[in-house]
């Protein structure tokens, strides 16, 4: 095998997955506090901006309530992509609407991101805790590398009858979670970079994860 057999084997397909950028997250209940919405935005943006000079496919997921639900009603504001979004959004991007956690749950998205050719998913949006750890966790399932860009996907406070945490200690903790087993979890910066090399993201494992001193 040649080294450039070896780069054309190990050069990931990939496709850019915006999961629910949606406006029902700029306010409450669901209001993202960790990374800012408007951070998290902005490198949403960045990312957009080089995978479409790169030539990548791109998939645009919206979460869909109940219709006359009080959040993600079909009909509402809430349900509508967040206006920066909105504003790129051309007829090349695949669109998705869902109903459950997860972007393949009930949708065409798996068979679409294969007559792309693609190995490699990388997720962007809301919430880390809910819809990118569920899509992580079954992309797995269905031979799908993914990535997911940390300052590119944020989380809400959570309290109930079983604990309490912050949003900054929700998306550390789901970081680390998936980087341990379901996904390559980088900066956008990073990902750019290695977007630009041809290169997967560096990936960690439960056992090494479970050796690292705290």
């Amino acid at each position: 095998m040649t080294d450039l057999d070896e780069l054309v084997r190990t050069a990931p397909h990939r496709a850019l997955v915006l999961v629910d950028v949606q406006n029902e997250y700029a306010h409450l209940p669901l209001r993202i506090r960790h990374p800012s919405l408007s951070d998290c935005l902005e490198r949403i943006e960045r990312a957009l901006d080089v995978a479409e000079n790169a030539g990548l496919p791109v998939a645009c997921v919206q979460h869909a309530g109940p219709p006359g639900g009080t959040i993600f009603n079909p009909g509402g504001k809430g349900f509508e992509l967040c206006p920066c979004i909105e504003r790129r959004r051309t007829a090349q991007w695949k669109r998705v609407v869902k109903r459950r956690g997860s972007i393949y749950a009930g949708t065409d998205l798996a068979a679409w991101l294969h007559e792309q050719d693609v190995d490699t998913v990388t997720l962007v949006g809301f919430m880390a805790n809910n819809c990118i750890l569920a899509s992580a966790a079954w992309g797995e399932t269905i031979g799908l590398t993914t990535e997911v860009l940390s300052d590119a996907v944020g989380a809400i406070n959570l309290r109930n009858c079983a604990g309490r945490a912050n949003a900054r200690t929700v998306h550390a903790t789901m970081m680390a979670l998936l980087h341990s087993n379901w996904a390559a979890v980088a900066t956008t910066d990073d990902w750019c970079r290695a977007l630009g090399r041809d290169e997967p993201l560096p990936h960690s494992n439960l056992v090494a994860s479970a050796m690292m001193p705290l």
